[in-house]
């Protein structure tokens, strides 16, 4: 199965609990699933298989509900190659410092 890039935006809707918070929890699914991340200012990035990155982001949103979030947003961006993977490395790696 080749990997894809997925970038999952979960903006959360609450009259009482801090966002950021909760942004968090999702946060939290993610780190603790072993693929390969990358946490943005606005996206995480994530690197994998793409049934296993869907299950994950699934995960991360219902963590985000389960924290007391009233509803949420949430927005997925997909990079899918035909026939090969894809990489985080290959599009940032000469930006590094």
């Amino acid at each position: 199965m080749h990997h894809i890039n997925l970038g999952i935006q979960i903006v959360p809707k609450s009259k009482t609990l801090d966002t950021y918070l909760l942004v968090d929890q999702a946060i939290a699914v993610i780190q603790q699933s072993g693929v390969p991340y990358e946490v943005t200012p606005f996206e995480t990035v994530m690197e994998g298989p793409q049934e296993q990155l869907m299950q994950i982001a699934l995960e991360a949103q219902q963590a985000v509900l389960n924290a007391g979030a009233d509803e949420v947003l949430v927005y997925y961006r997909m990079h899918i190659r035909n026939g090969g993977d894809v990489s985080m490395g290959e599009k940032t790696a000469k930006f590094a410092h």
